[in-house]
């Protein structure tokens, strides 16, 4: 017997040495390969999901009621989408608590009205991800930096959904637990968790009817007849800010630039100018952070930091110019956006 042992050791010690280790893993640890295996499925099925979500918000006619709840506030809005092929994308979106509100869009022409003022606010659409939409990422790109868990079926307004998790794998953004409707992939709710698994807001259909039949002409007509009201159209325009002189490097991955703008902010003072804001917008295809950068002069803010919910935000003093970041983050990861911002004066 001692003679066939060291005969096994020595035919294994001929072995190529790659070959070696994995006859010996599969040997000693035959479930690691099935968790692998398991684990890729259920990357590759949660990508496919995450499209199908990114997908549907888009191009399904849907209409229905949803909630959002932050803490101990509660807003609850009804929502109307239509779209074709041919005509892109009508959408009514309308608050049914508190003030009202009227938001009105045909693909990226947005009016909100404001009634108690009798003024539309005509604009370009520059945010993409109001619910049930999420942010213009491929499901693979969210992936990089979130762990994808499928945990089952349940139902939200009535309709049979999927659920999915997605927990990130740094400390640098919150989990986020996604419904989806099991035929279409529509957004049915949202969930965002911090650490402990708690709950920071929830956003969440009470009531929705997909693939039904969906007016349109209240819509247009809408847009085209502002007749006695005051029409606001802000100056937002595209900017460099490289360009000017700032440079931002966070060291966290999967956040990009998405988004360059400037846009006017009221003075404090009446009559004085409107005070030019340079905003930079970074994703990593499921939470965005904003950042606010104005002149100092003839402002009178005070650096800190703050929260409500999932956002959080960071005020800095940058010599001559005030910082500020927004994000649906933890406030580490502004403090860390924060830090990685220089600024040299353009020549």
């Amino acid at each position: 017997m001692p003679i066939l042992r060291f005969k096994r050791v020595a035919t294994w010690g001929r072995l190529p040495t790659w070959l070696f280790l994995a006859a010996f893993m599969l040997v000693l640890a035959p479930h690691a390969f099935a968790e692998a295996a398991g684990t890729t499925a259920a990357r590759e099925q949660v990508a496919g999901w995450l499209d199908r979500i990114h997908q549907a918000a888009q191009k399904e006619n849907y209409e229905g009621a949803f909630v959002y709840q932050r803490g101990t506030f509660v807003q609850s809005s009804r929502i109307t989408h239509y779209a074709s092929r041919g005509e892109g994308e009508y959408e009514s979106l309308e608050s049914l608590d508190g003030k009202p509100r009227k938001l009105l869009r045909h693909d990226d022409d947005l009016y909100t009205f404001v009634p108690e003022r009798h003024m539309c606010i005509v604009e370009k659409r520059q945010s993409k991800d109001s619910f049930p939409a999420l942010l213009g990422e491929s499901g693979e790109q969210v992936l990089m930096v979130y762990e994808p868990k499928l945990l089952g079926a349940d139902r939200v307004a009535g309709l049979d959904a999927q659920v999915i998790e997605l927990d990130p794998k740094d400390t640098y953004r919150f989990a986020y637990k996604l419904w989806a409707d099991a035929k279409t992939g529509l957004l049915l709710r949202t969930q965002t968790l911090d650490a402990n698994g708690q709950v920071l807001e929830q956003v969440s259909f009470t009531q929705v009817r997909i693939g039904v039949p969906v007016e349109k002409q209240s819509i247009v007509a809408g847009m085209r007849n502002t007749t006695g009201w005051t029409l606001v159209r802000p100056p937002v325009q595209p900017v460099d800010i490289e360009a000017q002189g700032w440079r931002m490097t966070p060291d966290v991955q999967g956040f990009r630039k998405i988004r360059e703008l400037r846009r006017p902010m009221a003075a404090r003072e009446a009559g004085d100018p409107p005070i030019p804001v340079d905003q930079a917008v970074f994703s990593d295809g499921l939470s965005a952070i904003s950042v606010f950068i104005e002149r100092a002069e003839k402002n009178s803010r005070k650096e800190g930091a703050g929260s409500s919910g999932a956002t959080h935000v960071l005020v800095t003093r940058y010599g001559d110019y005030w910082i500020t970041l927004l994000g649906e983050v933890p406030q580490a990861t502004l403090q860390r956006f924060a830090s990685a911002i220089e600024y040299k004066a353009s020549k």
